[in-house]
């Protein structure tokens, strides 16, 4: 993993896996809002339901209205179709609640797909890509700062691996220490780029 990543420098891997979370989100909102789809064509039953009820009802309080003008009988015929309008209209409500119930389960599933990925994003990704910016503006800030390739590469005798260091010089730590600018500006070149950024000013 050492080897890999000293051949991928770290601009590109921030980069790839900047474009991997930005697929990664993509990818889950659009299976979430496939869930959704999918989840809601169990209301079209509903709907039909709705749709009839509602109509069938409008049609016997018409049929009802139109037999209640008949003299002497017009309000007893009209009790039967009143009450076949009311069951109707009942049918059109629990067409209408069963749809209201689908987009709801729509929805909440919608929603718990997506609550694991972008959890993934928010608690485990960004906290990393803010701190390494977090650092990778600290470290432009101290690059051109008087004194601030000293503490890069102090930095970077404190943290760079052992085989890189040596590659510096055989006693890296001692020329250091005597301040060898040669030295100090390949330990705060390594340092900066181990943060992606380039070491000149």
């Amino acid at each position: 993993m050492r080897i890999y990543a000293d051949r991928f420098p770290t601009a590109a891997r921030q980069l790839v896996t900047d474009l991997l979370v930005v697929a990664w989100v993509y990818v889950a909102i659009r299976g979430a809002m496939w869930l959704h789809d999918l989840v809601g064509r169990l209301a079209v039953p509903g709907r039909k339901l709705e749709g009839a009820g509602a109509g069938l009802a409008d049609n016997l309080a018409d049929a009802g209205g139109k037999i209640g003008r008949v003299p002497l009988v017009g309000d007893e015929l009209t009790t039967p179709f009143e009450r076949a309008a009311e069951a109707a209209r009942a049918v059109a409500d629990a067409g209408r609640d069963q749809q209201e119930l689908v987009d709801q389960l729509a929805w909440a599933l919608a929603v718990a797909v997506l609550v694991f990925p972008l959890g993934l994003v928010l608690f485990g990704w960004l906290p990393l890509r803010l701190r390494w910016m977090r650092r990778a503006g600290a470290a432009a800030a101290l690059r051109s700062a008087p004194a601030g390739r000293d503490l890069l590469a102090l930095r970077a005798l404190a943290g760079q691996p052992l085989g890189r260091l040596t590659r510096i010089a055989p006693d890296v730590a001692e020329a250091w220490r005597r301040g060898d600018p040669d030295t100090v500006d390949a330990l705060a070149a390594l340092e900066l780029r181990e943060l992606g950024l380039r070491a000149d000013r």
